[in-house]
This record gives structure tokens, sequence and C-alpha cells, in this order.
């Protein structure tokens, strides 16, 4: 290995440093694109990568009202799964996975993909017999899934309390071994690189005001950078759907809240899961810088803050410990919100609106940050062609109006 003296070293560190070149660019908007995506997220960017991969459609614009990743994909618990209830929801989610799991190599940008598995603690006996039947139900679409005792709990998880003493003691659990984490900037910044680099124009900072319409519909959108047409319009804004689905005249079926998380101060590796209590509201993981990242219900009221309430941190922090009692000494280093858009069954819905024109990928949840794959897949799909992918159809708009929804409160649950 070569050795440097501390003069070479010296000198290395006062250098002018070499600028930087931008991982994409930062172009001016045109007056014209053939799609104009709203929301510089997650969805938005692999929205626009997969509408240049897999359609050859490269007069893309993304338009960012911040930067690149400042709503929700920068405000999330990174937590990857697909062991959903109903196969409509597994089928979305378990392709968001698989390609979650190529996704550095297709990108050539390393996402920090950790597979750790994510295992869901049952506090009762009614809870354990659900869990049975949930994994019946995975295990039927296709997807992992296993029941755990509480002696294999303990194997896993050995920090974990599984007194028969506890507040609510743990009589079982299930795991998928396939879920697990990844870098949530990582993925943002993969996606953008690879849609920059196909010739997608990634605009930050230019906030849509309102709609450009004609006789057919939706064409295009007025931004704090001007006017610009479009063929069509994709929103992927996530908690602020609702806000431009207004603008464009209809209202959709949203609320908007608060979900935040919080991390501790960085300790050695003690967890190689992520655990969830649904009963106790409350789901952790270790990140690779030591800190415990931890989540747990919404807030309970409407809000487009990005900040929460300090009785939710509260109630996440008091189950937390009821979990892990050795984690009482740590500190809590930072704490964030994001803003997600609920729907009453707790499913997105993709495709098409109301107006000609406009299309949606919306109504995410909690459960944003896995689908950003396929969520950008399928979506793409429909803004190429115009009729919905095999996989989003179940998720449209118009399933309202038949009664056909796809309810997955109480199988989403806060796993995220």
């Amino acid at each position: 290995m070569k050795e440097y003296s501390a003069l070479s070293l010296l000198r290395r560190a006062i250098a002018p440093r070499m600028p930087q070149r931008p991982v994409w660019r930062s172009p001016d908007p045109s007056r014209r694109y053939d799609v104009v995506i709203v929301g510089g997220g997650g969805h938005g960017l692999a929205t626009a990568y997969y509408l240049a991969r897999n359609h050859g459609i490269t007069r893309v614009a993304v338009l960012e009202k911040g930067w690149i990743g400042s709503g929700n994909s920068g405000r999330n618990t990174t937590v990857v799964r697909s062991n959903y209830l109903f196969p409509e929801s597994a089928g979305i989610y378990e392709f968001s996975l698989r390609l979650y799991e190529k996704l550095s190599r297709d990108l050539n940008f390393n996402i920090m993909l950790s597979q750790r598995g994510l295992v869901s603690l049952a506090h009762s006996r009614h809870e354990l017999e659900n869990f049975r039947n949930w994994v019946n139900c995975v295990q039927l679409n296709g997807v992992d899934a296993e029941l755990l005792t509480v002696g294999e709990i303990r194997d896993l998880i050995p920090i974990l309390n599984v007194s028969a003493d506890s507040c609510l003691p743990i009589l079982g659990g299930m795991q998928q071994r396939r879920a697990g984490v990844a870098r949530h900037d990582a993925v943002v910044w993969a996606y953008a690189r690879a849609a920059d680099r196909l010739g997608v124009d990634i605009v930050q900072n230019c906030e849509v005001t309102g709609f450009v319409r004609d006789d057919a519909g939706i064409c295009g959108v007025h931004t704090t950078r001007g006017t610009i047409r479009a063929g069509r319009v994709g929103l992927a804004v996530a908690g602020h759907s609702s806000v431009l689905a207004e603008m464009a005249g209809f209202r959709l079926p949203i609320r908007s809240y608060a979900l935040q998380a919080f991390v501790s101060e960085p300790v050695k590796p003690v967890l190689d899961k992520v655990v969830l209590s649904g009963t106790l509201g409350v789901y952790v993981s270790q990140s690779d810088k030591g800190e415990l990242v931890v989540g747990g219900g919404l807030d309970h009221y409407q809000s487009y803050a990005q900040r929460g309430s300090i009785g939710t941190v509260e109630d996440t922090v008091a189950s937390l410990l009821e979990l892990f009692p050795c984690f009482s000494r740590l500190r809590l280093l930072r704490q964030w919100a994001g803003t997600v858009d609920v729907v009453r069954d707790s499913s997105p819905i993709i495709g098409t609106s109301p107006v000609a024109g406009l299309y949606l990928n919306c109504g995410w949840g909690t459960g944003g940050f896995k689908a950003i794959p396929g969520g950008g897949w399928v979506f793409a799909h429909t803004l190429a062609t115009g009729e919905p992918h095999p996989l989003a159809a179940p998720f449209a708009l118009a399933r309202f109006e038949r009664g056909a929804l796809i309810d997955e409160a109480a199988a989403a649950g806060i796993a995220h």
C-alpha cells in the first residue's frame, strides 16, 4: 500500500478540488413536451425513466416545485415488502419488489437494498389466527411468507422482549424474508440519472399553478417558470394530489395526513430485521450508519405540514420500549414527517382522471416508497398507450363508482 508523508497529505487536503460533474442536467423547460409529469419524487422519476426506456418517449419533463426527492421520497422509512392480502395488491407490490431486486444492476447505481426480512408480531390469539390466514393468502398469491413461533422469533431477534410477563406478550408472528429496506435518496438519484441520460428534462424549482385547456381537455400546465404544453399530463405528487385535482376541477377521495418517523443516535449493529407490531403501533429497523429508524401510525388530524406532532412521537417511543427495553437510554437524533395521501380502501389510484389529458398516480398512502419501481412502470404504460397496464387496471378511479374496492386497510396496517 502506498504511503504518504504528512506534508503530502496536507497538500492533498488543501489543494483545490476538481469540479464535480452534475448527476443530471438542470435545463430550462421547453415550451412543449409529449408528456409532462408533475412531481419529482420516486414515482415521477421512475415513470419518466420507463417512458423513455420501455416506450421510446423521451420528450418528457419532470416538474418539481422544490428539489428532487424533497417530498415523501426523502421522508420515509425505506421499507420494501410485498406481503399484501389481496391478489391485486400482491400483484403490483411483488412486481415492484422484483424490480427492486435488480434495480442496482439495471440503473448502474447502488440503491443499498438490504433484504433482511420483516417480522410482524402477534400479541393475541385473535391476531395470531389472523396471521395464519394472512400467510395462506400471501402464499396463494405467489409471495413468500411464513409463520413464526415465539421461540423462532427469540432466535431471530435476541434483544426483543418476549417475556410472558410483559404488558402485551408476544404469542408468535410471521415473516417475509425478501422484505427489507433500500436507501431512499439512492433510489431517487438512480432514477433521476437514468432518466436524464435518456433525454428526460428534470426541472426543479418549478411549481405548477394551473392547467392549460382546450376543447379536448388538459393540454399543458401553467408554472412559475412559464406555460408548458404537453400531449399528456401525469400527476405523481402524493399528498398534494387532491390540491392539483381541485385545480383541474374535480375532487379525489383522498385525505392527507402527516406520517412521522425519527432516528436515534447510532449504535453498533444490534438489529438485523425490520420488526413491526401492529397492535403497539410501531416498527423499527437499523440503518447502515447504526441509527434506529422508527415509525408509527398516522397523526390523527389532516395536515400538509411536514413535521407531525409530539404526541405521536411519545406514543411510538413508549411502544418501542415495550418491545426493546434495552433501547431506553438511546437519544433521538432527528425527526421528520411526510404528507401521505390516504384513500378509503388504502389502495392507490392509477389511471385516467375525469378530465381528458390528465392521468393519476396517487393514493399510495403509507406504501409509496416500496411501490416506486412498479408504480412507475405501470404509470408509464398508461401515459404511453392511454390504456391501463393489467397490474394497474384494478386500481382505476372508477372502482369507487362500481364499489369494487380493494380494502387493504387491515392488511396494510402500519407496515409501510
